[in-house]
């Protein structure tokens, strides 16, 4: 079976898909077909903690389906702009255990990860999909990928 290790960079796709759909990812269909016929390793979901309920029952949702939630304090700078960027800790990760996987799947559409992924292929061997919204993902990102799979319906809730 193939071992595969899980990142996701919550606040892109969460900004991306109500951007580009107007809906919210489905976690609950993402992890059905990402760990389909595959043994997952180590899966971790990045967030920013605002403290709200909404967000802890949304945090608990995805500790339910497998993810570790990592969470960073949300900063309100003086200036009225906001700071809880999880790059370095997500490549932290990832860097970790893609030795130990057969694939990293990055769900980010972040060109600054594109030196991460190349990085992962050359030094590990390990193959990295990444899934994010085609318009709104770093074409670098997408061209560097091993495998990029577009979020789209099949991957969005349904709305109410």
């Amino acid at each position: 079976m193939e071992k595969v290790s899980i990142f996701v960079d919550v606040q892109n796709i969460y900004y991306t898909t109500k951007q580009a759909y107007n809906r919210n990812f489905d976690y609950n269909q993402f992890w059905a077909f990402v760990s389909a016929h595959r043994k997952v390793i180590k899966a971790i979901a990045y967030a920013i903690d605002r403290g709200d309920e909404k967000q802890k029952q949304f945090q608990n949702i995805l500790k339910a389906i497998g993810f570790e939630v990592k969470l960073k304090p949300f900063i309100q700078r003086s200036d009225g702009s906001a700071k809880g960027d999880w790059d370095v800790g997500i490549t932290l990760d990832v860097i970790d255990y893609a030795p130990k996987s057969d694939v990293v799947v990055l769900v980010t559409g972040d060109g600054d990860f594109d030196l991460l992924v190349s990085k992962v292929k050359n030094d590990f061997n390990t193959s990295v999909e990444v899934f994010g919204v085609p318009q709104l993902t770093a074409r670098t990102l997408m061209n560097v990928a091993s495998k990029f799979i577009a979020i789209d319906d099949s991957l969005l809730l349904t709305q109410k």
